[in-house]
């Protein structure tokens, strides 16, 4: 038997997620040997032009490697009590997009643990992605914490530093909730065995994020030029960024650079048109 085999029977966990950032998580954990026994995510959506019912990411994945899917609309008492009857001693939870209970943290007898993209306690909450590339931060990294009924307020177990570069969000993203996945696989057999210990952060140094909203991706094209590179970036794939000309027409940019100080936009999309070069638009 190898070690990878070896790992996937005698450790039972429950993951928690749902956009593709979840399913970069699950891939790495499964180099390491690591498939859950229970996947929780969110119902399937309407989406697409015909708005049909679509599953999301994780249950791709998950019917895809036959493992078993709970959806809950709510974390109600009979999520509650289906959770208690499987057998599973550990919880993982990366960008689920629900508010865990205490209730629900508490059933496995090894806690619960998230991949949190940021270095806590900085950009806990909502949006850490997109707001470590507007504060213009060189440095972010990914915190493995031990989960409690606070927002991002549990201790740490481990954290490790990664480059910012000019990565956009979706980039980023990547970049962190696949380290979470490989620190995962590190993590669970010594966590597990009790032989690392998380510590408290500290709560004093605690910076804190707001949701997104399509608002926020509205610029000055003539503004400040390093903020609106920021922005472009940290609103990649969504809500994108966007300006309206003199005649009050809504422009969204799809394609920009900076070069020497400057940001530069190449491609757009004028409201009820089709993609073209911004110099077109001029």
């Amino acid at each position: 038997m190898t070690k990878n085999e070896s790992q996937k029977i005698e450790i039972n966990f429950a993951f928690f997620g749902t956009p593709h950032f979840s399913v970069f998580t699950l891939e790495e954990m499964e180099k390491g040997g690591l498939l859950p026994s229970l996947v929780v995510t969110a119902p399937d959506r309407p989406a697409g032009r015909g708005l049909k019912l679509a599953p999301p990411p994780v249950k791709v994945w998950a019917k895809a490697h036959k493992i078993p899917v709970l959806q809950p609309e709510k974390l109600d008492s009979d999520f509650l009590y289906k959770l208690k009857t499987t057998n599973y001693k550990l919880s993982i939870v990366a960008a689920y997009g629900k508010i865990i209970p205490q209730a629900v943290l508490d059933i496995p007898a090894y806690g619960t643990l998230n991949v949190h993209p940021s270095l806590l306690p900085k950009f806990r909450g909502a949006s850490p992605l997109q707001s470590t590339i507007l504060s213009g931060d060189e440095e972010t990294g990914v915190t493995i914490m031990q989960m409690d009924a606070e927002m991002d307020h549990g201790p740490i177990i481990k954290s490790q530093k990664l480059k910012v570069e000019n990565m956009n969000t979706e980039e980023l993203g990547e970049k962190l909730f696949r380290r979470g996945g490989q620190m995962l696989a590190d993590i669970i057999p010594k966590w597990t065995a009790g032989e690392i210990k998380a510590m408290p952060q500290d709560h004093s140094a605690a910076t804190y994020t707001k949701k997104v909203d399509k608002k926020d991706g509205l610029i000055d094209p003539d503004g400040d030029h390093e903020l609106n590179w920021r922005k472009f970036r940290a609103y990649h794939p969504w809500p994108s960024i966007y300006f309206f000309t003199a005649n009050g027409t809504r422009v969204k940019i799809t394609a920009a650079t900076f070069e020497n100080g400057e940001f530069v936009i190449k491609r757009v999309v004028p409201e009820g048109k089709k993609e073209t070069d911004y110099i077109y638009l001029k």
